[in-house]
């Protein structure tokens, strides 16, 4: 029924208002009828205090002058004096007062109906006189005894012979003032009728509030739905409205950042697919077309072995792609662990020299190395070799004849070491190094140095340095250097295989009076 996160929003927070309402409404109904009822009770008390007080201050002896008037000729005029003095205490006329003797032998006034009479039999039980003798006062809620047939609020008091001061004054009589209890809930009616008219009135405008907050709470949430709609269909250009500074908006910056980050990947992807396309024809369209040419004869036979030969070293170079997209897949799925262990970093980096000794001594590089011997790194055997293979890799192929490179290993801080690698060369322009360890990146520069580089190198060996908790950087100058330093873990400090020269620096030599680059195995 509500699937929608706006309805469920809403459903939720008006049942929670819709309850708390009730609960507080309840509350404050009893309050409010308690409290009325108190004070009309408390009025009640009062207008039978007041009676009493008129009575008992009559002239001379109020009550045998009373009598008298009664029992004169002139009897409306007696009840004339008092039914004034009552009206003003009964202001509304629902009130029934009497006026009892001393004795509770003669009523000397009785209202009923509007009507103020006389009546000579006993209508009040002896139980609530009692109950004034001992107590002063009588407060009951019921038919009085039996006189009514309906429930009403009676309160009797005495009337005292002197009520202004004198202790132990005699008892000349009493009132009793009866009143429905159903006039009592008139107000009460009133009052919980406006109470559910201001509740309504409240619940509206709180209702449209919540309906407009949720409404624009819930906006975000559905622009995110509407985006990932478009992002399954390959359109990753929707954003998300950002407004305010709250929870939702940083969601909305995430959501934008992961909507930023998907369409990087996704223009990543195509430019990986193109380059891997381009990459992959390239070499078989080389390959198919020396084939075709030995086949039909346009290849002369005594030159097969040649054209041969290149088609080998393509296929090599199919493998060599291939390999690397493999690699890179397993890294970026998460397949490839790292066994991280203590390391000797001085120890791999002359296996990798080695590795490049032919092409060094072909170009005449000159090797300069400025080595830590007691560096020990957390990491990975493997990666950090591959790390170094394409680095070092990078720059004996850039560096040009009688050049130039300069290996350094040094500890960058208590957690920290960093190996240095700067070759001399063409260098990389200022605008492409932000590019340089992307995928099939390839600088304008490098392209007609290396026809067989893929601009995989780079791209594997920072997924790999930050693999093992490290990072890598490249400096440069056009024209001048071009330098890739990255980090690794340190573990400690022990000796180590190399030994520092004068000025702390070692060439590896094959014996005495060589030039720096020629390697041993």
């Amino acid at each position: 029924m509500f699937k929608g996160i706006f309805s469920k929003y809403f459903v939720t927070t008006a049942i929670t208002i819709i309850l708390c309402f009730t609960f507080l409404g309840m509350i404050l109904l009893v309050m409010t009828a308690n409290y009325f009822i108190a004070q009309q009770r408390e009025r009640i008390y009062n207008n039978a205090c007041n009676i009493s007080l008129y009575v008992s201050n009559m002239r001379a002896n109020p009550i045998e002058l009373y009598k008298q008037r009664l029992y004169n000729q002139d009897k409306r005029a007696s009840f004339e004096m008092f039914s004034d003095t009552i009206k003003l205490v009964d202001e509304n006329g629902t009130s029934d007062i009497f006026i009892l003797s001393e004795n509770n032998d003669e009523c000397l006034l009785f209202s009923d109906k509007k009507e103020y009479m006389l009546r000579d039999v006993e209508i009040v039980n002896y139980k609530a006189i009692e109950q004034i003798d001992s107590t002063n006062v009588y407060q009951a809620t019921g038919t009085f005894f039996g006189y009514y047939g309906e429930s009403r609020y009676t309160v009797g008091v005495p009337i005292l012979e002197d009520a202004n001061g004198i202790v132990d004054s005699q008892v000349i009589g009493y009132v009793f003032i009866s009143t429905p209890t159903s006039s009592m809930s008139t107000m009460i009616v009133v009052i919980t009728r406006f109470f559910l008219l201001s509740v309504c009135g409240v619940l509206a405008l709180s209702f449209l509030f919540i309906y407009m907050g949720i409404k624009r709470l819930t906006r975000p949430l559905l622009e995110m739905r509407e985006a990932l709609n478009q992002f399954s269909a390959g359109n990753f250009e929707k954003r998300v409205r950002i407004s305010g500074n709250d929870e939702i908006s940083e969601l909305c910056i995430s959501f934008n950042t992961m909507a930023d980050a998907l369409e990087q990947m996704e223009s990543s992807r195509r430019g990986f697919m193109a380059n891997i396309s381009h990459d992959l024809k390239t070499p078989m369209t080389t390959i198919s077309g020396f084939i075709d040419g030995i086949l039909d004869g346009t290849i002369p036979r005594e030159r097969e072995t040649i054209y041969l030969r290149r088609v080998s070293d393509e296929i090599r170079r199919l493998s060599r792609l291939v390999d690397s997209i493999l690699d890179i897949t397993r890294l970026e799925g998460g397949q490839v662990e790292m066994n991280m262990r203590p390391l000797n970093i001085n120890e791999i980096v002359k296996r990798v020299l080695l590795t490049f000794e032919m092409s060094i001594e072909e170009k005449d590089i000159a090797l300069n190395f400025t080595l830590d011997d007691k560096i020990i790194v957390l990491a990975d055997e493997d990666a950090v070799y591959r790390i170094l293979i394409n680095i070092i890799g990078n720059s004996v192929k850039y560096t040009p004849m009688h050049g130039g490179i300069t290996i350094e290993t040094a500890v960058e801080s208590d957690k920290f070491a960093s190996v240095k690698i700067r070759n001399t060369g063409p260098g990389i322009a200022p605008e492409e190094i932000p590019f340089i360890f992307d995928r099939f990146y390839k600088s304008d520069k490098s392209r007609g140095l290396d026809r067989e580089g893929m601009g995989l190198g780079l791209y594997i060996a920072k997924m790999l340095v930050n693999m093992n908790r490290g990072e890598i950087g490249v400096e440069s100058i056009p024209g001048a250097y071009t330098e890739f330093a990255f980090t690794l873990e340190l573990v400690k400090k022990e000796t180590g295989l190399f030994t520092r020269g004068d000025k702390g620096e070692n060439a590896l030599k094959k014996g005495d009076g060589e030039r720096p680059g020629k390697l041993t195995k």
